[in-house]
């Protein structure tokens, strides 16, 4: 890797989009990459995941890994297929959600190649996985899970530790200490209130601070989930038709089963059932069960949610359940409806008056969910134009992202100011937004980096 010198940062992803989180540290000849993720959403960006690593992946020592989402952990089979061959350092609910996550992408994969060739929709002759099942198991055989709050040493001047950071279960921020210097990557800040997680920890020093800025231009409304949840329900039910959430598997899908389980126990809604159509989805909840130090309510009430809530197993299910005319609830991937069962229900309940999607949460751009919660009136599924003539529904009060305020205030123990803060995993309002406050607030030193921008760090 010529021409970088001896202590940088390399943007490789979520710099200047809120996706494809990707940072390659050079530390005394180390060279550690901090997450490793998809990009998603618009085309352009997704085309990045087709290009080879900006360096021969044999090079890099390690990868440390924020949290199991796509977005920071997807990439992994790409970087092994083209020879990195090192530790993969997570705590072991991450390591876990990884595995899931990461055979489930190949799958989608595999099965969205099979579907292009087979209707002839792709432009490639023959249109091909980014990797497949057997690319991911290679990847999965790197993971090392350490216990968070415990310091790993990667050599005698670099060592690293992750901590509590709420999100989804197993999500830390990462102090780095290279040279008596701290190094803190935020990963995805989760939200103080959540209904489910321990509140995040906090930092008390950096000298270089990498912080995310989903929703660093904005607020979180204060108006209760539940009961935008509980007018949606009866509202679906009123017009006598299906409700589909479109939902993230990890966490979000987990807190609808929960909300709706708490709304069924205080009889404000009826005993309708409640479909979670994600192998993904009931693989992750009984993560719930595995991990409750993780957990801010008693794990035998998510036993009960979990028991509430009836599994689809296999696309003949998912089929017969489209056809399905009376009133229930389907919980399916994706949370952005960009692959997934999801898409089934689009294709066969978009058109219908009578039925709802909810998209819950942040809907990147590029994605079907940012385009229905614009007011789309027709999509592209598969190749084809479907109406919306469905009732779409986008709540945002259910973001596992810290909002403006919220940022502010995890970092508000830091006992300095850092050198440098860098403003990543955030569209350009998002990031903008949390480096006027930031500078307002405390004065600091704030870049917002774009994608492949490389910087000097004094260590």
């Amino acid at each position: 890797m010529s021409g970088i010198s001896k202590n940088t940062v390399k943007f490789l992803g979520a710099a200047g989009t809120v996706t494809g989180s990707k940072y390659l540290l050079t530390l005394n000849d180390k060279k550690i990459l901090v997450d490793c993720g998809l990009f998603q959403g618009l085309k352009y960006l997704r085309e990045l995941n087709w290009m080879d690593f900006h360096l021969n992946p044999s090079e890099i020592d390690c990868v440390l890994l924020t949290h199991g989402h796509l977005d920071h952990c997807g990439y992994l089979p790409r970087i092994v297929k083209q020879g990195f061959n090192g530790p993969i350092y997570s705590t072991f609910p991450t390591a876990d959600l990884t595995a899931i996550i990461l055979k489930d992408s190949a799958k989608i994969q595999e099965e969205d190649a099979e579907y292009a060739n087979e209707h002839g929709y792709s432009k490639h002759e023959p249109a091909l996985p980014l990797y497949d099942l057997e690319d991911a198991e290679k990847a999965l055989e790197l993971l090392h899970p350490i216990e968070v709050d415990t310091f790993f040493s990667l050599c005698d001047e670099i060592k690293f530790r992750f901590r509590h950071n709420a999100h989804i279960p197993g999500a830390a921020f990462i102090e780095l200490v290279v040279n008596d210097k701290m190094i803190v990557f935020s990963g995805d800040i989760g939200r103080p209130s959540d209904p489910m997680l321990l509140p995040p920890e906090t930092p008390e020093k950096a000298d270089y601070l990498f912080v995310e800025s989903t929703y660093g231009d904005r607020e979180h409304s204060n108006e209760s989930t539940e009961d935008i949840l509980l007018r949606i329900i009866n509202d679906s039910l009123g017009k006598h038709g299906p409700l589909f959430v479109s939902s993230f598997t990890v966490d979000r899908a987990q807190d609808f089963m929960y909300l709706i389980w708490k709304l069924k126990q205080a009889k404000k809604i009826p005993n309708i059932p409640v479909y979670l159509d994600s192998p993904m989805g009931a693989d992750v909840s009984k993560l719930f069960l595995k991990y409750p130090q993780w957990l801010s309510m008693n794990p035998r009430d998510f036993l009960n949610v979990f028991k509430n809530t009836l599994i689809v197993h296999s696309m003949g299910e998912t089929k017969m359940l489209t056809k399905n005319k009376n009133p229930h609830i389907v919980i399916a991937g994706s949370g952005m409806m960009n692959g997934g069962r999801i898409l089934t229900y689009l294709e066969a309940q978009l058109g219908n008056p009578r039925a709802t999607f909810i998209l819950p949460g942040y809907q990147a751009e590029g994605t079907r969910g940012r385009d229905l919660s614009e007011g789309a009136s027709s999509i592209k599924v598969r190749g084809k134009f479907y109406n919306v003539e469905a009732t779409i529904e986008h709540i945002t009060t259910m973001s596992s992202h810290a909002d403006r305020s919220e940022l502010i205030n995890w970092l508000s123990h830091l006992e300095s100011a850092p050198k440098k803060v860098f403003i990543v995993h955030g569209e350009k309002s998002g990031a903008e937004g949390l480096k006027q406050k930031l500078e307002e607030v405390y004065g600091w030193n704030c870049i917002i980096p774009q994608l492949n921008d490389e910087f000097e760090l004094s260590l």
